[in-house]
């Protein structure tokens, strides 16, 4: 790669971490203001559930694949003539933005029948109904989800990446302002409304002007059997019919807990947005700043290089692990600071406490899988990580009935876990048959064990000294904080004891890591 495409790689790659991380805070306060104001009752519990049928009509639309199966089209167009580029962006806009707008109709218009037959446990008439209002007003947001994405694909293509950057903020700010504003005269309906007020805003509208100064030419041609839509159709048909990981797991906790008590499926779904914001912050922002990477060495068929670079990344994602026991450990106070206020009560902090924790084993797995997928879509395969992720997704299904029965909320959120964790160990070994050396899968399985052992090591050392400070304390927000303070020292101190042993060589990096970003110094600052 040339120094110039470095440093482009590298700007972007800045700019979609900073993207992911913000996205991700603010995907927190949404949450947190939804606490606030709906609490965990059956309210939260039908907003949550109003979610089913759109996550479905997105995955058929692989809305979230665009950026994987659109560009290579429209970048090789666009090499040969920009006009040919912008043909084929107005045909496969038409052809299947058609078809998204009638996935749209079809749901709005079936929704009673279909919410139910999604949210089987749900037996209150009042929920369901609830469910099946905000399900209508959320399900036409994803044709704006769909032809965002599109625009924002041909923003990628053409090397600009500020508008689709902004997009998952103003989505997310668009859903808080929407629950603010608007719930004191509709209820929670205010953060459905807010979802389609902020897909329009963030994913459509402001991708349009994006795409405008990108060069954007478009009228409507409903061409169904250019070659271009047929090539579209091949590229992302596994990915409508395939099950990721990411989807499976956000319909099964809200269909298997339906069939918990009221407020179950909300603390799923505050538990979950917690574990992923642990993901987002070590492992979703290190896999798309590693992609362009990834598919430059794919296209140049360095293949020892690109299997080293994913080993490496992954390697990394490993501290994953004794981030999640640390959380784990303080989920407690964590889910007290995060939620506590408004609606959402004392009552409410144990059914989100167990949700977290029963989520928290498959941190590791969303960030790594995310990863190695990327390996094979940089390689333009689609289809066998499609194929192997619907069959995990069947293998482990009956995971989710036995963690109901078993274990209630921590049941459900165990399942997801561990069938996270069989999807990513399985494509990973797919992955690493394809290696030219061994070498590489043995070193990430001793980095995942020796990082597993130190999370065992920070839950059977840290969970008694939480516990020995917090029984001493009153409840509250500096309760909460001490707790957090004295759990974070344990933590350093694990850390320095088991860097100095010599299998151990990731303490020692980390503290080498840690010693660099705390001594840095301005430029032309002395000291």
């Amino acid at each position: 790669m040339s120094p110039s495409l470095n440093t482009k790689i590298g700007l972007a790659s800045v700019l979609m971490m900073a993207s992911v991380l913000s996205s991700r805070l603010v995907g927190l306060l949404r949450e947190m203001t939804l606490a606030w104001l709906g609490g965990a009752g059956f309210e939260v519990d039908a907003y949550q559930l109003a979610f089913l049928l759109p996550e479905i009509l997105n995955h058929l639309a692989a809305t979230g694949f665009l950026s994987v199966t659109f560009i290579p089209i429209f970048a090789a167009r666009r090499e040969r003539d920009p006009a040919a580029a912008w043909e084929s962006f107005a045909v496969i806009g038409t052809v299947f933005g058609a078809a998204a707008a009638v996935l749209v109709a079809l749901a709005f218009l079936a929704a009673p029948a279909l919410v139910g037959l999604l949210a089987p446990g749900v037996t209150d008439p009042a929920v369901l109904h609830a469910a099946t209002r905000m399900t209508r007003i959320i399900v036409p947001a994803q044709f704006f989800f769909f032809a965002g994405s599109l625009l924002m694909a041909v923003q990628f293509a053409c090397g600009r990446f500020f508008f689709p950057a902004l997009a998952p903020l103003v989505y997310n700010l668009g859903i808080i302002a929407g629950g603010v504003f608007l719930s004191p005269w509709v209820g929670i309906d205010g953060f459905a409304w807010g979802v389609l007020a902020g897909a329009l805003a963030g994913n459509f509208l402001l991708q349009v002007l994006g795409a405008r100064r990108a060069g954007l030419t478009f009228s409507l041609r409903f061409a169904p059997t250019h070659p271009d839509a047929a090539a579209y159709l091949k590229l992302t048909l596994p990915l409508m019919v395939g099950l990721t990981m990411g989807f499976s797991s956000e319909v099964f906790f809200r269909l298997f807990g339906s069939y918990l008590p009221e407020g179950g499926v909300a603390a799923l779904n505050f538990g979950l947005r917690m574990m992923l914001l642990l993901v987002g912050v070590f492992g979703q922002a290190l896999g798309t700043a590693s992609f362009p990477f990834l598919a430059e060495l794919a296209a140049a068929g360095r293949r020892e290089e690109l299997h080293g670079l994913l080993d490496r990344t992954l390697r990394a994602l490993a501290w994953i692990l004794p981030a999640a026991a640390l959380l784990a450990v303080v989920s407690p106070e964590a889910v007290r600071l995060l939620f506590q206020r408004g609606r959402f009560g004392e009552e409410a902090v144990g059914p989100t406490v167990l949700a977290l924790r029963g989520f928290l084993p498959g941190a590791v797995a969303y960030a790594a899988y995310a990863l190695v997928v990327r390996g094979f879509y940089a390689q333009r395969n689609t289809w066998l990580p499609a194929l192997y992720g619907t069959a995990a997704v069947v293998v482990s299904l009956p995971l989710y009935p036995l963690g109901l029965a078993w274990g209630g909320i921590a049941g459900v959120a165990g399942a997801v876990s561990l069938s996270g964790i069989l999807q990513a160990a399985g494509l990973y070994w797919l992955w690493s048959r394809r290696a030219p050396s061994a070498r590489g899968r043995r070193e990430v399985a001793a980095a995942y064990l020796r990082l597993a052992l130190f999370g065992l090591a920070v839950l059977g050392v840290l969970s008694p000294l939480r516990a020995a400070v917090a029984v001493r304390l009153e409840p509250g927000g500096g309760a909460a904080l001490i707790v957090l303070a004295a759990v974070a020292a344990g933590f350093l101190f694990l850390l320095v004891a088991a860097s100095r042993l010599p299998a151990f060589p990731e303490g020692a990096e980390a503290l080498r890591l840690l010693g660099r970003l705390f001594s840095r110094r301005r430029p032309g600052w002395r000291g």
